[in-house]
């Protein structure tokens, strides 16, 4: 028996397997969820896939669609990690159009995309997954309206759109695209709107540079 106040080498041992476990499963999940879709992401199929017997899943997760939770998790805090520090010291709208273009063409590269894609169809068939699906996209909204503050806050158009309301509708946009984009394949048709929206932000710009200052009292 371990001494009182000492860390059991045992419970150690156990814990730091158990935490191995569950990486190695929610990798293999992102990975059949990318190859195999939502129907195809079975307890076989992930276990398989990580080289692991399949009463893992429920003992680590509980039940398939909790560990299929977790990848979705797993994916959307990385890509949180990596845009976050993407648009750190962006400081125009102009930058903040080309990080978005690099953001999405890096989702469609790394294939985070089919995971959050195959997550929103499975929902539609799966009672109570769709609210859990909404909840992880709930930080994006907070994530885009902050970037849009940031760049957008000294513009005449800040006060006539409201930036909740612009951050809904572009992670919206974002969402939409990415689905097209994994049915039909056609990135470059995608791509190129950001390239539009760009020239638009242009546009904004010159037209805020004209716009006549806000009086003060």
């Amino acid at each position: 028996m371990a001494k009182s106040g000492s860390p059991s080498k045992v419970a150690a041992g156990s814990t730091e397997r158990s935490a191995n476990t569950r990486r190695l499963l929610v990798d293999a999940a992102i990975e059949t969820l990318k190859d195999h879709g939502f129907s195809g992401a079975s307890a076989r199929a992930i276990c398989e896939r990580a080289g692991l017997n399949q009463g893992l899943v429920f003992y680590h997760f509980g039940s398939v669609a909790n560990l299929l939770l977790a990848a979705l998790d797993a994916v959307s805090d990385d890509r949180m990690l990596r845009f976050s520090a993407a648009v750190e010291n962006v400081s125009s709208p102009s930058e903040l159009m080309d990080v978005a273009a690099k953001i999405f063409r890096e989702d469609l590269d790394t294939g985070h995309v089919t995971v959050l894609v195959e997550m929103i169809a499975g929902a539609s068939s799966s009672p109570g997954l769709g609210a859990e699906v909404a909840t992880r996209i709930g930080p994006w909204f907070t994530f885009t309206k902050d970037a849009i503050d940031k760049t957008f806050g000294a513009s005449p158009f800040a006060s006539i759109l409201p930036s909740s309301d612009v951050a809904f509708t572009i992670v919206a946009l974002f969402l939409g695209l990415e689905m097209l984009t994994h049915l039909d394949g056609d990135r470059e048709r995608v791509l190129s709107l950001f390239g539009h929206a760009q020239q638009l932000v242009t546009l904004l710009g010159a037209f805020s540079a004209f716009a006549p200052p806000k009086e003060t009292s």
